[in-house]
């Protein structure tokens, strides 16, 4: 088995990389996903996150109001630190008990935005960073999601610098292009790694 690191920066277009990775067959442990199965109502992680923050972030029905939250963790740096304390470890706890299910042969694609930011790389066999220009970046958060500029930086800078990600990478795939070519990128480093984790297997 091959344990994967995939990251990139906010707008990177790091989903449509893992999604192209689930086609060619890579088992995927998305940790957006799984951060917000461990704060949904009825969850330690949703009871932790009201005590840090009250019951403010929480919507009429008693879900999350991510937006809510959103805009106060990443407007301050220690809130944001306070909220990953309390979300990080139970990702991890998740994403190890996937992990096992994984056969032999299997590539075990990490879909980790924050990998850069908290030390991660280690955990994985291999890094993969999805990598754009914060120019793109910002086109794609304002013109595709609807972000104010204000906002889409904000995120953007609450997240690693473009330098740090890249520090960490073993493999590097060009976002900056059309969607044919990120494609080819894809399918290259799909080959790649179904060669490593046979190797490993071995």
């Amino acid at each position: 088995m091959l344990s994967v690191g995939l990251t990139g920066g906010i707008g990177s277009g790091k989903s449509e990389v893992s999604r192209l990775l689930v086609e060619r067959g890579a088992l995927l442990i998305d940790a957006d996903r799984i951060a917000r199965e461990v704060v949904e109502p009825g969850t330690p992680g949703l009871a932790a996150v009201v005590e840090a923050f009250g019951d403010d972030i929480l919507t009429a029905d008693g879900t999350l109001d991510r937006p809510k939250l959103g805009s106060i963790v990443f407007a301050d740096s220690d809130k944001l630190a306070t909220l990953n304390t309390i979300v990080h470890p139970l990702v991890g706890a998740r994403s190890a008990e996937l992990q096992k299910s994984a056969g032999p042969d299997s590539v075990v694609v990490h879909d980790v935005p924050l990998l850069a930011e908290n030390g991660l790389a280690p955990l994985y066999d291999l890094v993969v960073v999805v990598d754009t220009s914060t120019e793109t970046q910002l086109d794609r958060l304002t013109r595709l999601r609807g972000m104010s500029e204000e906002d889409a930086r904000a995120r953007m800078a609450a997240q690693a610098t473009r330098e740090k990600r890249l520090a960490v990478a073993d493999v590097v795939i060009d976002n900056d292009v059309s969607l044919d070519r990120l494609r080819e990128q894809v399918d290259q480093v799909w080959d790649d790694l179904v060669r490593r984790a046979r190797t490993a297997s071995k």
